[in-house]
Order: C-alpha cells, then structure tokens, then sequence
C-alpha cells in the first residue's frame, strides 16, 4: 500500500466524503441556502491548523465579517462618490478597522476569519439589492457555524476517535 494511504489519511478521507456532503443535503431544509460557505470556513479553519482553541474567535470572526459585509453593502450605496471611489474607500476603511480591531482583541476575533467572512459576505450578498437581503445574512452565519463547528472541530474530533488518538 502506498505510505500516503495510511490509517490516518483513509479515515479523514471517509469524513470529507461523508459528513460535509450531510450537511450539503440538509441545510436547504433548514432554510440555508448558501450551505457551501461551510466547506470554505471548514477549510480556514483546517488551514489554521485544526486547533480548538481557535473555534470560538474563528466564528466570532466569520460573523463580524458577515455583519461588515452588510455594513459595507451599505456604506457603499451611501457614500457619494462614483462606484469605484465608494468601493475603495469602503474597503479601506473598513479592511484596516477589521484588522486593527481583531489585533487589539485577538481572543475575541480571529483576523483571517474576519476578512474571509467579510469576502463571503460581500460575494454572496453584493450582487443583491440591499432591500432584499431578507435572511441571507443569518443563512450565511448558520454555514459559518456549521463549517467551524460540524465540518471543522466535529468532524477533527470523529477523525481522531478513528484514528485511536
């Protein structure tokens, strides 16, 4: 048997293929529609290292860029200036405030996860009319969660167990 196909990686592959596609199935009937930004939030958090202690500032992260997302959606039909100013200053302003605010509270926020949730945010979201946002920013946070906590940590965990560790 080939060494790459050992123990460890048979069984993380048998929980990519079974659990995230579970959640695929499932998050329509709970309304989500948007099910995969999970498989994205999963793979910020694998990319960090699978670490626990990471899973709460990480979700914090996701939704206060889900919450900038609309924020910023707002800011830039607001502000006066011509499509491209508004998009330049938006992003500035609200790119540095993301990232100088989840270094002075690195426990709280988990910057990367900010900034991911905040492009999620603006690609899901930007092409809607602001007034027909609905729910589509509560949705994109439920797949957060899920990404976090069913196909990250959950899935770590089971993945673990199988593996004797």
């Amino acid at each position: 048997m080939n060494k790459k196909w050992n123990r460890e990686n048979l069984t993380l592959a048998l929980c990519i293929a079974l659990f995230p596609p579970i959640w695929a199935v499932l998050s329509p009937k709970f309304g989500v529609e948007v099910g995969a930004v999970a498989l994205i939030c999963a793979g910020v958090y694998a990319a960090a290292g699978n670490q626990t202690k990471l899973a709460v500032p990480m979700t914090l992260g996701f939704f206060a860029g889900d919450c900038w997302a609309v924020l910023a959606l707002w800011m830039m039909a607001l502000l006066p200036f011509g499509q491209s100013a508004s998009v330049f200053v938006t992003l500035f302003v609200m790119g540095g405030a993301a990232v100088l605010i989840s270094s002075l509270l690195p426990k709280v926020f988990f910057c990367p996860a900010w900034l991911c949730g905040w492009a999620i945010g603006l690609t899901v979201m930007g092409p809607m009319e602001l007034q027909h946002l609905g729910s589509m920013p509560l949705q994109i946070a439920a797949a957060m969660f899920a990404g976090v906590w069913y196909v990250g940590v959950l899935v770590e965990w089971i993945h673990q167990k199988m593996c004797g560790k």
